[in-house]
């Protein structure tokens, strides 16, 4: 499923490799902490969330709570982000928001935006990708991966059953 403009970045099994470092330097880092909660923007990065879990789960006693958020990431002030479950104690938890690529860091940025006011103990984020074209004061605690890219190039990240890659075009 190559198009011509695509180039394969991350196949299967280094994206793989990649969550199974993140897990470990997440667990390294929180050891301690209960409980930890992964916030997945939707739709990769609460896949991505899901998949650092399974892993953080694998290698740690460290029980895990996945969130899913949900924002309008053209237009974050038009709907307001959405966390769910609903009522998931953050008060004191250890947050890690989780997102397959970090380019400006607006949606991180709004999403940092919903989740001070639950006060949670800390925050972090986890990112597979970084591209370092940060427009706002948001910087990734764990990267799968660091790319120098230009504006005009894209990064795709596909979390599917059959497919799982990051592509630039």
């Amino acid at each position: 499923m190559t198009h011509p403009q695509q180039n394969l970045i991350l196949d299967q099994g280094q994206i793989q490799q990649k969550i199974t470092r993140m897990a470990y330097e997440v667990y390294e880092q929180n050891f301690e902490e209960q409980p930890l909660v992964l916030a997945g923007i939707h739709r990769n990065g609460y896949t991505l969330a899901g998949m650092l879990a399974q892993e953080l789960e694998k290698i740690s006693p460290i029980k895990v709570t996945l969130l899913q958020v949900t924002l309008d990431k053209t237009a974050p002030l038009q709907t307001p982000v959405a966390i769910s479950p609903e009522g998931t104690a953050l008060q004191n938890a250890v947050v890690i928001i989780v997102d397959d690529v970090l380019n400006t860091g607006k949606t991180l940025a709004y999403t940092l935006n919903a989740l001070l006011p639950h006060n949670p103990k800390k925050v972090e984020i986890a990112t597979l990708v970084n591209r370092h074209h940060t427009l706002f004061p948001v910087s990734s605690t764990y990267t799968g991966y660091s790319l120098a890219t230009t504006l005009r190039e894209r990064v795709d990240v596909v979390l599917q059953e059959n497919e799982i890659a990051a592509y630039l075009h």
